[in-house]
């Protein structure tokens, strides 16, 4: 499924659209679904929503540090998608976290294209 960004009425300094054309360049397809179950997937009792909720659109909290965490979906949070920088960052950290390795390159197109339609 191709990342749905015309039906959100969102100003983007860097469209997201780049963003993630900048971490898939070596993708095959973003796979939202792909993106949505590893998003769920549960590895050492722990998955993206112990920290950031099961709903993307919702806030998160940190397990450990109790930290409210900003909702991950592009429609109610665009500007967490401004900073290619930052994307990487939280990626080698939660992803190692999380999965106890680094995200692949197509993990990340595929949990962005997700994160994108919520």
């Amino acid at each position: 499924m191709l990342i749905k960004v015309e039906k959100m009425n969102i100003k983007f300094k860097r469209p997201i659209v780049l963003v993630i054309a900048s971490l898939i360049s070596g993708a095959v397809m973003a796979d939202q679904d792909k993106g949505r179950q590893l998003w769920n997937s549960i590895v050492n009792e722990r998955s993206c929503t112990t920290c950031h909720g099961d709903d993307a659109t919702e806030t998160g909290k940190h397990i450990k540090t109790g930290k409210i965490i900003q909702p991950m979906a592009l429609s109610v949070n665009g500007e967490r998608y401004q900073d290619d920088k930052k994307i990487e960052k939280w990626f080698l950290r939660n992803c190692k976290w999380t999965f106890g390795r680094q995200c692949s390159t197509q993990e990340k197109a595929d949990i962005l294209n997700w994160l994108s339609n919520q």
